[in-house]
């Protein structure tokens, strides 16, 4: 499984790319937003010590828009790529945008149904949002398992990089299920590597080396 950090905080990328724990970015208005930069500038910092895919989310909603927005961005680098909501103009930016290799993934995606569109337009990654999806009453970690055993079945290539990740659990179940990639904020990250137990052990390993010592 691979790892993505939903963040564009450079600083965080950074430490996370020096313990081996970064395979790629992804952002989103809202997320660029706190960082107070603009959108192009931001994304030129990450891609400078990133070279996974990046995923930047255009402004725009309307088709034209939304291709203006996306070119821009793939000017940065090859590995960019243009995150598009889960509406038909998002799907008909998809294909576009395939013809100009520019990647895409297809986000706020919620069911089955939705992702298996998403993969028949051809988008590179599809991006379920589990927390969301909890929110609602459902199981959101069940959801994107129905998506995996579907795009398994059929061999699907986009690949399935889950987000609204809340807790360590629903990154060990999506492991389970088999899902690509997950994109997690660092204090997801920070409570998967850390235990009281790795943290006791530490100490008292300490302890009694200290007490040989004397």
């Amino acid at each position: 499984m691979k790892i993505y950090l939903d963040t564009a905080n450079v600083n965080e990328i950074k430490e996370y790319v020096e313990l081996g724990l970064c395979d790629g970015v992804t952002t989103n208005p809202s997320i660029l937003a706190k960082e107070g930069k603009d959108i192009t500038m931001a994304i030129s910092a990450i891609a400078k010590i990133v070279s996974g895919p990046i995923n930047v989310e255009p402004i725009a909603t309307d088709f034209d828009g939304i291709i203006k927005e996306a070119e821009e961005y793939a000017k940065i680098g090859k590995n960019i790529v243009i995150k598009l909501p889960m509406i038909k103009e998002g799907l008909k930016a998809v294909g576009v945008l395939k013809k100009k290799k520019i990647m895409t993934s297809i986000t706020l995606v919620f069911s089955p149904s939705q992702a298996l569109i998403a993969a028949k337009a051809g988008a590179d990654f599809v991006i379920p949002f589990v927390g969301r999806v909890d929110d609602g009453g459902a199981y959101g970690t069940e959801m994107v398992a129905q998506i995996a055993q579907i795009y398994s079945n059929y061999e699907i290539k986009t690949k399935i990089l889950a987000a609204s990740i809340r807790v360590p659990m629903h990154v060990i179940e999506l492991a389970l299920a088999g899902v690509d990639i997950v994109s997690v904020p660092k204090s997801v990250l920070e409570t998967m590597i850390k235990h009281p137990y790795t943290d006791a052990g530490i100490k008292k390993f300490l302890e009694d080396w200290n007490k040989k010592k004397t």
